[in-house]
């Protein structure tokens, strides 16, 4: 995945961040500030962890009173009112629901629950169950008024789970945050999984790992007003495809750059699902967009679409 912390995160010169986390969404989200006095960088650090933490209360499907749960608990026929903040992120996510062909979807609540015990171990269901979780799936069946914030769905059981997209729009919010405070240098990451980078003479050097082997660099990149995000089969851990209904086994790993980190994280997950081709054919129609695939074979290299063009191998 995108490896975290000074292992292989690297600021513009060593000792020269200041560096901040704060544990929110079960994860650790960690700031690099560069160039601002540090009693200033700590005042808008805290800003920032602040934003993340309201996000949390609106956008974590664990808290019952969140947007997101109050959607879940929604039955066909009724009508929620939602913040903006909920708003933009299923716009956003039917945006790219669509851009991928169904790919990407946040409504895999139902598929997840029938493939997976509740220790996340994989079961095997029957196809009447994948079937009937299936019929549970689509972000299609969710309807919503921007205008006016309001929500409904058309079918019983419908779950929706924002999961990293979640955490790449909290990240983008904290660099909106941190861009109020005037931080023109910075970087922030989620979980070291989604990574947004601002600013900084030939951006931050970060690199990419084997997800088996976080000691195996990939490639390393120069991230500058750019978002990475990684996803990939890591050692007991499974992705739904929501296309087919099972566990996704088209790539060991993905990851993918975008203008911003909810992008990026929706990227990384879609092309964990798509083909190949169909992730090359994306990239072309999305010159802002680019993409790294990690194929099974043992001695398999990286497959790369826009990434030289985007972000050179520093």
């Amino acid at each position: 995945m995108v490896q975290p912390l000074d292992k292989s995160i690297h600021p513009l010169s060593p000792g020269d961040a200041l560096r901040f986390s704060h544990f929110a969404m079960a994860t650790e989200f960690e700031l690099y500030i560069f160039g601002i006095d540090a009693e200033y960088a700590g005042q808008a650090s805290q800003a920032a962890f602040a934003e993340l933490d309201r996000l949390e209360n609106v956008l974590s499907r664990f808290l019952p009173n969140s947007d997101i749960s109050r959607i879940n608990h929604l039955q066909p026929g009724q009508h929620l009112i939602i913040g903006p903040d909920a708003m933009a992120c299923l716009k956003a996510s039917f945006r790219h629901y669509l851009e991928t062909q169904g790919a990407f979807d946040i409504t895999v609540g139902a598929l997840y629950a029938c493939w997976l015990n509740a220790d996340k171990s994989l079961r095997h269901p029957s196809e009447e169950e994948i079937e009937a979780a299936g019929r549970k799936t689509g972000l299609h069946h969710l309807f919503f008024d921007e205008a006016n914030f309001l929500v409904a769905k058309e079918v019983a059981g419908l779950q929706i789970d924002l999961g990293a997209f979640g955490k790449g729009y909290a990240v983008d919010k904290m660099a909106e945050v941190l861009a109020e405070w005037g931080i023109e240098t910075a970087l922030i990451h989620g979980g070291a999984s989604s990574v947004y980078a601002r600013g900084g003479e030939g951006g931050w050097q970060t690199t990419i790992s084997h997800p088996l082997d976080h000691s195996r660099i990939l490639r390393g990149i120069a991230l500058k007003e750019m978002a990475i995000s990684g996803s990939g089969l890591q050692k007991g851990s499974h992705i739904i495809d929501p296309l087919h209904g099972r566990p996704a086994q088209t790539h060991l790993a993905a990851w993918a750059i975008a203008p911003d980190a909810a992008a990026s994280d929706a990227l990384s997950t879609a092309f964990m699902v798509m083909s190949t081709k169909q992730i090359e054919s994306y990239c072309k129609d999305h010159p802002q967009v680019a993409a790294a695939l990690l194929p099974f074979a043992a001695d398999a290299g990286l497959i790369t679409f826009n990434f030289d063009a985007i972000s050179p191998d520093p």
